[in-house]
């Protein structure tokens, strides 16, 4: 795997981003006088789509166009600030950059959002591209992120591994016949990744560079 260009998903992997999402669905429940689900039930959000999320509990367009707009509103303003990188991320990132890695973030989060996130991290200018769902919402499942990650890149999916936390990422890979690996400090667990097909499942970022080594 030493030589693999490396995708590496965004959310639970490289940063622990939940403050920020579940503050900025609050704030949504809130404005449309919507009960909140509980904590748990909330950490399931992150990682999928949030329009799928939301459509779950806004069936009707017009009222899901309303979440959504309200979700940009406050996540745009403050709750793209609200997160912190997992510990030993940044030193992994760095190393692999600094070791001639091809890096590549793929999320399903906002593109812009993602830009703006890794714009404000130390390690953010190691990836040579970063590729999240489109402003209109065509481009937002991992595979189809995978797609035009592999396209930007002009890559092969052989010679590229997923790296995230969620079934979402491992599925993704899967659909290309991608090797992946799945990590345990994020949103998902053992059985959700190794269900999904993850080739390895790790528990640590020390863990990870030592596969990736």
């Amino acid at each position: 795997m030493n030589q693999a260009t490396l995708f590496f998903d965004l959310d639970g992997t490289l940063i622990d981003s939940e403050p920020g999402i579940v503050n900025s669905i609050g704030h949504v429940f809130a404005a449309m006088a919507q009960p909140l689900p509980d904590a748990a039930a909330l950490r399931a959000w992150i990682g999928p789509p949030m329009r799928e999320s939301f459509q779950s509990v806004f069936p009707e367009e017009d009222r899901l166009a309303q979440a959504l707009a309200l979700y940009r509103q406050r996540y745009d303003t403050i709750g793209w600030t609200e997160l912190t990188v997992y510990p030993g991320i940044a030193e992994l990132v760095t190393d692999l950059h600094a070791g001639g890695r091809r890096l590549a973030v793929v999320t399903s989060k906002n593109e812009r959002s993602a830009r703006q996130i890794l714009a404000g991290l130390p390690f953010g200018a190691c990836f040579e591209q970063i590729v999240g769902a489109s402003d209109d919402g065509s481009r937002r499942f991992k595979p189809d992120l995978i797609t035009e990650a592999l396209r930007r890149l002009s890559a092969q999916a052989g010679h590229c591994v997923m790296i995230g936390d969620r079934r979402m990422d491992i599925e993704g890979a899967v659909h290309h016949h991608m090797r992946s690996i799945g990590v345990l400090w994020g949103f998902g667990d053992r059985a959700e990744l190794v269900t999904a097909g993850a080739g390895e499942v790790v528990a640590s970022p020390e863990a990870l560079r030592a596969i990736l080594a």
